[in-house]
């Protein structure tokens, strides 16, 4: 692999643990993964033997990883692949529509440490992605509170030179079709385009209201990348 040579979201997981979120990373020239108490992706500098025996070794007998890779991984006598379904990235590069250029959101909060627990109840229900203990450290999360009680999210992932990713975006189901989620994304959007950065996401390529939504919101799929699942071979 190239990664020097190629747009920064070709790579992402690799670009992000040498880059950005190195501080986060963990792992060995070529193989590097996420702590998992932040987020379950890894990434390989190149698919050889050596690469494919460190990622193993990164791993543990126990442990997995997930790996969106432009093509299909090869299978290794090291690990187990498991395909979970195509990704879309899209990106956008603009203001969210009707966007006055006006200040934040009122109703949301920075949410910090002393949130995790609500956060990963929210996620828990809303199931919008991994979501772990220390998945804050990635960014600036964001939320929406009726009361005491959390019943919004979105916040930023994995972040390269020039784009940081909207994640998390979850909304409570007692408080869904009040535009809460494309308040907040909205939001993270205004924030990342103020910093020079673009702001992407991913969806999966079968959730067609999903990326009707997304796409209606000025998201362009970029491109698609292959989510594997990853685990150490066992008995090999």
């Amino acid at each position: 692999m190239t990664h020097a040579a190629s747009h920064p979201l070709d790579h992402l997981v690799w670009n992000a643990l040498t880059g950005r979120q190195a501080h986060l990373a963990v792992g060995s020239p070529r193989a590097l993964r996420f702590h998992p108490d932040v987020a379950p992706f890894a990434a390989l500098s190149e698919t050889s033997p050596q690469a494919f025996q460190e990622l193993a070794a990164l791993l543990g007998p126990d442990g997995f990883a997930v790996m969106p890779v432009l093509a299909p991984l090869p299978q290794a006598m090291e690990i187990d692949v498991e395909p979970v379904g195509v990704l879309c990235q899209m990106v956008a590069a603009d203001p969210p529509l009707g966007d006055n250029g006006g200040g934040g959101d009122a109703l949301a909060l920075v949410l910090g440490e002393a949130d995790v627990p609500e956060m990963l109840e929210l996620t828990a229900r809303t199931k919008p992605g991994p979501f772990a203990r220390r998945t804050r450290e990635m960014g600036r999360y964001i939320g929406i509170r009726d009361g005491a009680r959390l019943v919004a999210m979105a916040g930023e992932r994995m972040q390269v030179e020039g784009y940081t990713e909207i994640s998390a975006v979850c909304v409570d189901e007692t408080h869904r079709g009040q535009g809460l989620a494309a308040r907040l994304m909205n939001q993270l959007r205004r924030a990342i385009l103020a910093r020079g950065d673009a702001p992407f996401l991913h969806v999966f390529e079968h959730n067609h209201a999903a990326l009707a939504l997304y796409e209606k919101s000025g998201f362009v799929t970029r491109r698609r990348f292959h989510l594997c699942r990853v685990t150490p071979a066992a008995g090999r």
